[in-house]
């Protein structure tokens, strides 16, 4: 019978090896996200403000964010700051630091559109209910700020877990990483091993993305009714 090469997964601490990794992949994404959602809420409301200048500042760092391609940073904060400042960043720590700028652009454009989608008469109404400002904000425009943007939040949350595989180019050891030294080890004893093992990272990435994905597909549909 054909040795398919899926006893590699099985062979020493393989499986526990890519677990690890997976579990660095998380970590940075964790930390990213919360780092975005902090972050990106401040930079949403200074988006919403009438200043020009505020205006033209965040205009340009979204659109710059967005343009530039994730890979590209990574080298940008990784390679060049390391070499133009001297400044001695990990690979983790680069990784935290693009992804916290990148989750912030994004997460601060979700907060500007779901606070200009609360219709006018929102506020009018709660004026006219005798509340002061911070009772409208806590009472009415908060709680329907947070059902539009928590499900996008949730989504932001998967695309960054699935990014965080460029990080493997600037050597941060995680689950791809981990399958990579993997394959190489057993090129010759197990040279069919690389289906087997980019098909856990694949199961693994699923793994840790659909329970999320779920979650805002049920809280899109809860809040809907």
């Amino acid at each position: 019978m054909q040795d398919l090469g899926i006893r590699v997964l099985f062979m020493g601490n393989n499986f526990i090896r890519l677990l690890g990794g997976l579990w660095i992949t998380i970590k940075i994404s964790l930390i990213s996200v919360v780092l975005s959602i902090f972050l990106g809420i401040l930079l949403g409301m200074v988006m919403t403000l009438k200043n020009p200048i505020t205006r033209c500042i965040t205009k340009v760092y979204l659109e710059f964010i967005r343009i530039m391609p994730q890979l590209v940073l990574l080298f940008l904060v990784y390679f060049g700051a390391t070499k133009t400042f001297g400044v001695q960043l990990s690979g983790q720590v680069s990784a935290v630091v693009v992804f916290t700028l990148w989750g912030t652009a994004e997460m601060g454009d979700l907060v500007r559109g779901a606070l200009i989608s609360i219709p006018k008469h929102q506020y009018e109404s709660g004026a006219a209910l005798g509340l002061e400002n911070i009772q409208i904000y806590r009472y009415i425009i908060i709680p329907q700020t947070l059902r539009r943007l928590i499900p996008l939040a949730i989504n932001l949350t998967t695309r960054m877990i699935k990014t965080t595989s460029l990080i493997v180019l600037i050597g941060v050891v995680e689950v791809l990483k981990v399958a990579q030294q993997i394959i190489e080890a057993n090129r010759y004893t197990v040279p069919d091993s690389a289906l087997w093992i980019y098909g856990t990272v694949f199961f693994l990435y699923f793994l840790a993305c659909w329970p999320i994905s779920l979650l805002a597909t049920w809280l899109e549909k809860k809040w809907k009714n």
